[in-house]
């Protein structure tokens, strides 16, 4: 794979979590080295993390909108945001966040789960619904709490609720799925990337042997549909999968799934194959990769859809460094696996 001009010109970028994923992600750098240490501190100093955590309170907590799942600027979407952008972990400066998004994941609603038959009655409480033994559950806030917490070095003795929590609710197949319709019986792409982000994180940690089975359990959801087709007729499963995005917040598309893959450990399965070609299809000329659509405005307003930065602008012709930077380390760590 030819992209030494733009791997030098990413490695000269102004933003330090850039040179931090192609020094780790492209180029193997070990984690532990001197020289990365010092680069995540630089990420935490840069005016991108500082723009993310403007405005906390006296206390430390990050207080934007009427809760952390403000999209995209409350407390659940910065931790993850600072989690991909190689924010130093160990960090406690941190924990009042932390403590926002475990109280916020773990409430009492959280454990009542109660068991109904439509969709209206599924509507009707708070509470966790139950339709033909599966938990109707949007546990990609779970999952993606749980990956920012354990990625971030943060985790404590609440964090095992989470897991706790996020095993209860799998489904059969091995995904998570939050449709109140009673006649849906397959996981969700989208409820199922961040829990399958947040155990593999953990399972790193803990080496768990319980959360790695449930891991590769979650895994499956992508690859017996190779990341993007439909089982039945091996046809894009949604054009939006097949387009690439950054950040994808809750979304998915093919980068996102191979991130997650190479994360987990199964980039090496030939059952990805199919995205990787697809994704290194998507390179342009000058060796980068385009942002091809987006789910975010910039604003300094606190408003639905609204992130505090910008994160590139979309093009099918222009890079976008940061899909440039994920895709180049995915494809990198494919031809590992593969070597």
């Amino acid at each position: 794979m030819e992209t030494t001009a733009q791997v030098d010109q990413l490695l000269a970028s102004a933003e330090p979590s850039i040179r931090y994923k192609v020094r780790v992600g492209v180029l193997g750098e070990s984690e532990s080295s001197r020289g990365i240490r010092s680069l995540r501190r630089e990420i935490r100093a840069s005016p991108r993390v500082a723009a993310l955590l403007a405005g906390r309170a006296s206390d430390g907590r990050l207080l934007r909108g009427r809760h952390v799942y403000q999209k995209w600027q409350g407390a659940h979407w910065v931790m993850a945001a600072l989690a991909d952008l190689g924010f130093p972990p160990g960090d406690r400066d941190l924990a009042p966040i932390r403590d926002q998004l475990l109280d916020a994941w773990l409430a009492p609603q959280f454990y009542d789960e109660f068991e109904c038959s439509s969709k209206a009655k599924a509507y009707s409480r708070d509470g966790v619904p139950v339709m033909h033994g599966r938990h109707r559950r949007c546990a990609s806030q779970q999952g993606n709490a749980l990956y920012a917490i354990v990625t971030l070095g943060l985790a404590d003795e609440r964090t095992d609720a989470l897991v706790e929590r996020l095993l209860h609710w799998q489904w059969p197949d091995g995904g998570w799925n939050c449709d109140k319709d009673p006649g849906a019986d397959s996981s969700s792409f989208m409820e199922t990337l961040t829990p399958l982000r947040g155990l593999a994180a953990f399972a790193r940690e803990s080496g768990d042997a319980t959360v790695g089975t449930a891991v590769s359990r979650a895994a499956s959801v992508f690859l017996e549909r190779q990341l993007f087709k439909r089982r039945s007729t091996g046809t894009v499963i949604r054009d939006e999968f097949v387009r690439l995005h950054y950040p994808l917040y809750w979304h998915y598309d093919i980068l996102g799934g191979l991130k997650v893959m190479a994360e987990a450990g199964f980039i090496h399965d030939r059952r990805c194959s199919a995205a990787l070609e697809r994704l290194a299809g998507k390179q342009l000329p000058d060796g980068g990769f385009p942002a091809e659509a987006r789910h975010y405005k910039t604003s300094r307003t606190i408003a639905l859809g609204v992130d505090a930065v910008d994160w590139g602008g979309t093009s099918k012709r222009v890079a976008n460094p940061w899909v440039t930077a994920d895709a180049l380390s995915v494809l990198a760590a494919a031809e590992m696996a593969s070597a």
